[in-house]
């Protein structure tokens, strides 16, 4: 089974909103790159980037914890993370794609008349350039960045703010994403969630236990569970 409802019948949408790193775009590439960069200069090897790839939806947190042993407790963090950033900054469109499907799935949602949009924790200033390159900045209807709002998911303010800037209630969205905190702020902010199983998937344990109201394992698999909400 491709995809997966908790529930009798497809939500009737007005639009779709969407993670970006594991969950619109496979971003790991080149966040791993930048964490790479980094071991280099500290006389490291690089690691795949498949061992990256896990924790990629955590930005830079997830790569210096995966790559460099260092977390927000470390006295050296702040400074790694700007070191990180900043390598990321010079270098962040290099090997990130769109996810297989993904272009498909958003060229049905127009088709549908299905508004999109993203919600992500990356701050704007990474999140525009990103997007830019994956050539769709001029088709999403919404773009919140993780310092677009005073709280960054799992707090429902960047879905509720996107919500708001569409002129639809939460609940005529649905928001989908590869990280318990995704599922905990659609829920907060009255928003079916949507796990996209191909994704990062974090380490939030299993997925079975997340409050999600579906699973997807291909982006188009979205398709089986939405259906657009008829207009007035």
């Amino acid at each position: 089974m491709s995809a997966h409802l908790h529930s009798p019948s497809r939500f009737l949408v007005r639009a779709v909103l969407f993670d970006l790193d594991g969950t619109l775009a496979d971003t790991a590439p080149d966040l791993g790159g930048a964490l790479n960069r980094m071991r280099l200069r500290r006389g490291l090897p690089v690691l795949p980037i498949e061992v990256l790839r896990p924790l990629a939806s955590a930005g830079a947190r997830g790569m210096l914890a995966a790559g460099l042993d260092v977390t927000p407790a470390h006295a050296q963090y702040e400074a790694m993370r700007d070191e990180f950033l900043n390598e990321y900054a010079g270098a962040l469109d290099q090997d990130t794609r769109l996810f297989d499907g993904v272009q498909g799935l958003l060229s049905s949602l127009a088709a549908m008349g299905v508004r999109w949009g993203v919600v992500t924790n990356k701050a704007m200033r990474f999140t525009e350039p990103v997007i830019a390159a994956l050539g769709v900045a001029d088709d999403a209807a919404v773009v919140v960045g993780g310092d677009t709002t005073a709280h960054a998911k799992p707090h429902p303010a960047p879905l509720l703010h996107a919500c708001d800037q569409l002129g639809i209630a939460p609940a005529q969205a649905v928001y989908v994403g590869d990280d318990l905190r995704d599922m905990q702020a659609a829920r907060s902010a009255g928003m079916p969630a949507i796990v996209a199983a191909y994704g990062y998937l974090g380490d939030g344990g299993d997925i079975a236990q997340w409050p999600s109201d579906g699973v997807i394992h291909a982006p188009q698999d979205l398709l089986e569970l939405i259906a657009p909400m008829p207009q007035r």
